[in-house]
């Protein structure tokens, strides 16, 4: 069981912009004044250099263009809508917004399987779309593939009765807690779980001033301790740059790297890279206009496959 990968799928945008149906509960949203085409130009700018730093350092991309016929806004984000897992599984996920369940199509899974991989079942759970449920992947869920634990802030976007139908089914442990945002001084759920915390091998990223309820965070410590993983605290004021949306991966020579954007790895201190440096190496790269509106970051645009090779 591993619990990092060098193989990502990534969807190139066609038609990113802010999206209305989303920013209702994802406060990180934000507006801006250019044109569509202009934030469209530069969010593939980004996601561009993005994939060029991450296949120069030796990880595999799989990269599928969106298709322009549909109007999704947030296909640059696939690790809420799919998942792919190590006995050739994959998971298919209930959106909260109804423009992105348009983003989950056939043809990803059919380019997946050209590229080498194998895929045996599909576990769906979009018919809760229609009960107004919801579990939106690797976004609501953040695991620990190896000791079997899934870390899931419960959310708008996260229900608790169906993210443990999900641990049962690829049998994990849940791990359930709230973490909230301040927003115009009130207290507000953080939309995607991996906003506020991320698992490597050895370490977590985590937010735990997010987690208000002290037995709540008291037991996620506890879990990742006696998992031998070190715990990296994060301010709030570091979530809202995106210093919890960050994954590591495998490179050229198994080289471990941390993938973050520029604006979360600015916002971090020189103790808390020099502690993220004893495990693997930083990558970051500029992701500002694809942040500021689409109010997602790095983990978000990786789709990660764990699938079986032919």
């Amino acid at each position: 069981m591993k619990q990092i990968t060098n193989t990502i799928v990534m969807i190139r945008p066609v038609h990113f912009r802010m999206n209305e149906q989303t920013a209702v509960n994802n406060y990180y949203q934000n507006t801006t004044d250019k044109s569509i085409e202009d934030v469209n130009s530069i969010a593939q700018q980004e996601f561009d250099a993005f994939v060029e730093m991450l296949t120069s350092a030796g990880v595999h991309i799989i990269v599928i263009d969106d298709d322009p016929k549909n109007d999704t806004p947030d296909s640059i984000f696939p690790n809420n809508w799919i998942s792919f897992h190590e006995h050739g599984t994959v998971g298919l996920y209930p959106m909260f917004a109804v423009n992105r369940r348009k983003e989950r199509r056939p043809e990803v899974l059919d380019i997946v399987e050209e590229a080498g991989f194998i895929i045996k079942d599909i576990i769906d759970y979009t018919a809760a779309e229609n009960e107004e449920v919801f579990l939106e992947g690797t976004g609501s869920v953040v695991l620990d593939r190896v000791h079997r634990k899934a870390y899931c802030a419960l959310s708008p976007r996260a229900d608790e009765a169906l993210f443990i139908e999900f641990c049962e089914d690829f049998e994990y442990t849940p791990v359930i807690f709230e973490a909230y945002q301040t927003v115009q001084g009130e207290r507000m759920s953080i939309y995607h779980t991996n906003v506020m915390m991320g698992i490597g091998e050895t370490f977590a990223i985590v937010c735990l001033a997010s987690i208000d309820d002290k037995k709540e965070r008291k037991n996620v410590v506890n879990h990742l301790k006696n998992d031998d993983k070190e715990v990296i605290a994060i301010t709030e004021n570091q979530v809202a740059n995106f210093a919890g949306n960050m994954l590591q991966v495998i490179g050229a020579d198994d080289t471990r790297y941390l993938v973050m954007s520029s604006a979360a790895f600015n916002s971090l201190s020189a103790d808390q890279i020099a502690r993220i440096e004893k495990h693997n190496e930083i990558l970051h790269s500029d992701l500002s206009m694809i942040e500021k509106l689409g109010g997602g970051s790095a983990r978000c645009m990786m789709a990660e496959i764990f699938l079986p090779s032919k």
